[in-house]
C-alpha cells in the first residue's frame, strides 16, 4: 500500500507516520509535502498512490485546490482541526475525515474501510469546498474578546491585522490596541471575508487598511510594512505574491 501525506505541521506528519507504521508496516509512505505548489508538483512527477493522507488548512491555502488542478482517483483522508459535526456532515464516497489530535483507532478504522473496499471513486470536491467556505453571510461581523476582566465586542472593521506568535493568536485594531483570539491564525481566516483579509504568510491575516508599504524584495517576492506594528520584515510569501496583487487590485 503506497500512501502519501500532505501535512504542514512536521509534529502532525512525524505522529501520522508513526500511527500509519504501528498499524501498517508493511506501508509505503511518501511525503511528507507541506504545501499545494509542493503537491502539485509532486503529481505531475509520480504516479498516483494508493491512498492520501491529506491535511485541509495548508501553508499555502486551502488544499482543495490541489485537486482542482490535479486529475485524481484516489481516495483521501482528510485529517482537520475543523469541527466535528461538519465532518460528518460530508463524508461521501467512503472516504473518511479525522480530527485532530488524530485517534489511532480512528486511524485504523479509516485504512481497514479502504483496504476492504479499495475505494477508486473521485472525489466530491465542490461539495467539500461549499461545506468548509462559509458563505459571505457566515463570515463574523465583530469578534468578542477579553482585555483584562473586560469583555466586549469588537466589530471586524475596526481590525488592522491578525498574527500569530508563539502559537498564540493576536488582534490588533486600527487604533493598535491588541486582543488575545482563542481560535488559530487558520481558524480567524475562514471566518472573516477574503475580500477585506489576506493571509500574507504563515504569521500575518491582514486587512487593507493595515498596509503602510509595499516594496519588492529579492526572488519576486514582496515586503510589507504594516502600521502600528513593530515588525519591519514581513514577507509575502513566494506562492502567494500573485494573488495578493489581485487581492489588491480587485
Amino acid at each position: 500500500m503506497r500512501i502519501l501525506i500532505i501535512e504542514d505541521e512536521k509534529p502532525a506528519a512525524n505522529l501520522l507516520i508513526k500511527q500509519i507504521k504501528e498499524h501498517y508496516p508493511d506501508a509505503e509512505i511518501f511525503g511528507n509535502l507541506d504545501s499545494i505548489s509542493k503537491s502539485i508538483q509532486w503529481f505531475g512527477n509520480n504516479s498516483q498512490p494508493d491512498l492520501i493522507f491529506c491535511d485541509i488548512q495548508l501553508a499555502d491555502g486551502i488544499s482543495f485546490e490541489i485537486f482542482e488542478k490535479v486529475n485524481l482517483s484516489t481516495p483521501i483522508i482528510f485529517t482537520t482541526a475543523f469541527d466535528q459535526y461538519a465532518i460528518k456532515a460530508f463524508q461521501v464516497n467512503a472516504i473518511d475525515y479525522l480530527l485532530k489530535p488524530i485517534d489511532p483507532k480512528e486511524l485504523a478504522r479509516a485504512v481497514d474501510k479502504y483496504k476492504a473496499n479499495h475505494i477508486r471513486s473521485a472525489i466530491e470536491i465542490d461539495l467539500l469546498k461549499n461545506l468548509l467556505s462559509p458563505s459571505k453571510s457566515t463570515y463574523k461581523s465583530r469578534f468578542l474578546v477579553k482585555f483584562g476582566d473586560k469583555i466586549q465586542s469588537v466589530p471586524v472593521d475596526t481590525i488592522a491585522f491578525f498574527y500569530s506568535e508563539e502559537r498564540v493568536t493576536f488582534m490588533q485594531t486600527i487604533e493598535g490596541k491588541k486582543y488575545v483570539l482563542e481560535s488559530t491564525l487558520e481558524q480567524t481566516e475562514a471566518q472573516v471575508n477574503p475580500s477585506n483579509f489576506f493571509r500574507l504568510n504563515r504569521k500575518y491575516l491582514i486587512s487593507m487598511d493595515a498596509i503602510e508599504g509595499i516594496f519588492s524584495y529579492s526572488n519576486s517576492r514582496l515586503k510589507v510594512t504594516l502600521k502600528n506594528c513593530n515588525d519591519q520584515d514581513i514577507l509575502v510569501s513566494r506562492e502567494k505574491v500573485t494573488d495578493f496583487k489581485s487581492w489588491l487590485d480587485q
